[in-house]
C-alpha cells in the first residue's frame, strides 16, 4: 500500500497561545498559520483569543487587532477593506474568501482556522507568492487593443454590448477561484486558471476590442484553456459572486466556432 506524507520541513506544528487580554465573555479563538523564512523552522498554527466586544465585525478587523495589540509580527496583505482590492484573500475555515467581507459572526462556532490561499508558495505567514499568477495575467495582454486611432472622446459602445461585460469587469484578481481549482493545483505552470481566463474573456467579449483572433491564438494550447473540467469550485468560492466557469465555457465556444 502506498503511503504519502509531507516532507519533514512542511509539517505544521503547534505554535504559541495568546490568551484574551480581558475576561469578557464574548471571546473568539483563531488558529492562524505562521511561517517566517528567516527563522528556518517549520510552519506552525498560533492560537489567538479575541474579545469581540472590543473588535470590529469582520475577520480583517480581528487580524488588524492581533497585529496592532497582540502580536505585531503577524504578516498579511490588506488595503481597501471594502472588497475592492482583493489583497486580503485567504483561506478561512476551509473556504477561500476575503477577510474584509467575512463577518466574524458568520464563522463556525468554536475555533476558526486561517491559512494562506492554498497551493501557492508562501512568502510569510498569510502572504502567498502571486508571481506566477501575475505573469499569466500579463500573458493575456489585459488592455484594449485596436488598430483604429484613438477617438477624441470615449470609444462608443451600445448598451447591449456593454451589458455583455457585466459579471466580468467586477473581477478584482483576488485569486480565490484559481487557488480553489484542482485543475490549477495540478497544472498551474501550464493551465491559466479561472481568474485569468475570466479576465481573458472580459476582452474577448468587449465589442471595442479588435484583437479577438490574436487573443484566441494565445489560448490555442492543450493546457492553457482546456484543463478546465467544470468542477465549479471557482464559481462557488468567488467572493464577488462571479461565474468564471461560464466565462471559460464561452471562450471554448468561441474557439469551436472559429474552427
Amino acid at each position: 500500500m502506498s503511503e504519502f506524507t509531507l516532507p519533514a520541513n512542511s509539517k505544521v506544528g503547534k505554535g504559541k497561545h495568546w490568551p484574551a487580554q480581558s475576561d469578557g465573555g464574548h471571546v473568539k479563538t483563531f488558529r492562524i498559520y505562521r511561517w517566517d523564512p528567516d527563522k528556518k523552522a517549520n510552519p506552525s498554527l498560533d492560537t489567538y483569543e479575541i474579545d469581540l466586544d472590543h473588535c470590529g465585525p469582520m475577520v480583517l478587523d480581528a487580524l488588524v487587532k492581533i497585529n496592532d495589540q497582540i502580536d505585531p509580527t503577524l504578516s498579511y496583505r490588506r488595503s481597501c477593506r471594502e472588497g475592492v482590492c482583493g489583497s486580503c484573500a485567504m483561506n478561512i475555515d476551509g473556504h477561500n474568501t476575503l477577510a474584509c467581507l467575512t463577518p466574524i459572526d458568520s464563522l463556525k462556532e468554536g475555533t476558526s482556522r486561517i491559512t494562506p490561499l492554498p497551493h501557492l508558495p508562501v512568502l510569510k505567514d498569510l502572504i502567498p507568492d502571486l508571481t506566477g499568477l501575475y505573469a499569466q495575467y500579463a500573458l493575456i495582454e489585459p488592455w484594449l487593443q485596436s488598430d483604429q486611432p484613438p477617438p477624441d472622446r470615449e470609444r462608443r459602445q451600445s448598451p447591449e454590448d456593454r451589458a455583455k461585460l457585466d459579471g466580468l469587469w467586477e473581477c478584482i484578481l483576488c485569486f480565490c477561484c484559481s487557488t480553489s481549482c484542482p485543475s490549477y493545483w495540478w497544472n498551474q505552470d501550464k493551465y491559466l486558471g479561472p481568474s485569468i481566463l475570466l479576465q481573458s474573456y472580459r476582452w474577448l467579449a468587449d465589442s471595442r476590442d479588435q484583437a479577438t483572433g490574436e487573443r484566441l491564438d494565445r489560448l490555442e494550447d492543450p493546457f492553457r484553456l482546456y484543463r478546465c473540467h467544470t468542477i465549479m469550485n471557482c464559481t462557488k468560492t468567488c467572493p464577488k459572486g462571479l461565474n468564471p466557469a461560464r466565462a471559460i465555457g464561452n471562450t471554448k465556444h468561441m474557439m469551436s466556432e472559429r474552427g
